[in-house]
């Protein structure tokens, strides 16, 4: 019996830690109060072609192509049983070449602070969350975003189980995002991730995800600097692979691909997250 809470309660432990490594960060699954949960990540993006309105994939004019050296610090402390606090700030480095010219901006982009709510449970395996999230910008740059507040809410559901004899975990999450002022957009940011454990001590594990974004302004003018457009869409796969060293550190790759898209670039992605949990 003890051996059986033993690993629950570190599969529980593991469950959090994937799920938060994700792009979308933090899953479904909850964070136990006086817990704090960090993860810095670092992501690259490159991409030399991108979708029309008309979803139709081009090459770049005059050759080119635009990159993204990313830093992300997440982080998630639990308030209560049923509350924790999130937020979550980011760096990035973007740069436009083509032929003719380079264009270089880098800074603090948008801050997010946001309380989750883990509404109910079924039987500690299946988690059903809300979560309320306010966004600032942190700078006054237009090429690094829009420069505007916004508010989102997001729902997502996680749970996990045995499949083939190996443990797996899920997370579904979908988030509504508005920004605020002239011509701010709507946005629908949606993600899928399966994943499985490929030992009994739960030290490796891979996932598969699906995600995407879809967002509607009536500014419609297309930028190959990705943080400035706002009407656009797009949807991207990826496979990520983690290590966890123990049940307070964990480290993660991915690897993804955009497979279709509207006024977005056709690009690939890459990153490597950490997670840590401090203290117990």
């Amino acid at each position: 019996m003890n051996y059986t809470l033993t690993r629950t309660k570190y599969l529980l432990t593991l469950l959090v830690l994937l799920t938060a490594a994700g792009k979308s960060f933090g899953g479904g699954f909850p964070v136990r109060p006086k817990r704090l949960l960090l993860s810095p990540s670092f992501t690259y993006f490159t991409a030399s072609k991108n979708w029309d309105s008309l979803r139709v994939k081009n090459s770049f004019p005059d050759n080119g192509r635009f990159t993204s050296l990313g830093f992300q610090l997440y982080g998630e402390y639990g308030l209560s049983r049923r509350f924790t606090l999130v937020g979550l700030l980011p760096y990035v480095n973007n740069t436009y070449e083509d032929d003719k010219s380079k264009t270089v901006s880098r800074g603090l982009t948008d801050l997010e602070v946001g309380i989750r709510y883990y509404a109910f449970n079924i039987d500690y395996r299946y988690y059903f969350t809300v979560q309320g999230t306010y966004v600032t910008p942190l700078y006054n740059d237009p090429s690094l975003g829009y420069r505007q507040q916004g508010a989102e809410i997001k729902l997502a559901f996680a749970g996990s189980g045995k499949v083939f004899g190996k443990n797996y975990y899920f997370t579904a999450e979908n988030g509504f995002r508005q920004y605020f002022g002239n011509q701010g957009p709507f946005q629908d940011r949606y993600n899928a991730t399966f994943g499985l454990t490929l030992d009994r001590k739960f030290r490796h594990q891979i996932s598969a995800s699906v995600s995407g974004f879809y967002s509607k302004s009536n500014f419609t003018r297309f930028s190959p600097i990705q943080a400035t457009n706002k009407n656009f869409a797009f949807n991207q796969v990826s496979l990520t692979y983690g290590y966890t060293f123990s049940n307070r550190f964990s480290t993660f790759f991915s690897g993804g691909k955009f497979v279709s898209g509207r006024n977005t670039g056709a690009g690939t992605t890459a990153s490597v997250s950490f997670l840590v949990k401090p203290f117990r």
